[in-house]
């Protein structure tokens, strides 16, 4: 059992670790938005280098496969469910008592979405964004299995 004192030391360090995850998150949108025009510019890059000396496919089709692509790799999802665990565990560690296995469950819903952020990345910064997340969900989920 924590005592009171280390338990509020732990909670302060897990709202912390919080506040960095949110900042993350906020750059992850913000990198997000680039994800359209960077597949536009890759696939015409690879149509490109495919279609060499061939006639110019219609703007149709290549709009068509840019928007298969984006779909496909739209991380919206992600970041809202990712803002929403952030929000409850805020509110965990507003609650005080009994959350270490609320949080340990949500540590395991953190981890998935960084994963599918960096699975699902178009650009570097994306990506990078995506494993510093991975960094400080790791460092708050060994805060979480101290706190009961």
């Amino acid at each position: 059992m924590c005592r009171p004192g280390l338990r509020a030391r732990l909670a302060d360090i897990a709202q912390g670790q919080l506040a960095e995850i949110s900042g993350l998150h906020g750059a992850a949108l913000a990198e997000a938005a680039t994800q359209p025009a960077l597949h536009m510019a890759r696939l015409r890059a690879q149509l490109a280098e495919i279609v060499g000396a061939m006639p110019a496919l219609p703007e149709e089709r290549i709009a068509q496969e840019i928007a298969l692509l984006t779909t496909r790799s739209d991380v919206r999802e992600e970041l809202d469910r990712l803002s929403a665990h952030i929000a409850a565990a805020r509110a965990l560690l507003a609650e005080g008592a009994n959350i270490g296995r609320k949080l340990d469950f949500l540590m395991q819903e953190f981890n998935r979405e960084a994963n599918t952020l960096c699975s699902k990345s178009a650009s570097l910064a994306l990506t990078a964004t995506g494993l510093a997340l991975k960094a400080v969900i790791e460092q708050l989920r060994e805060q979480v299995q101290n706190i009961e």
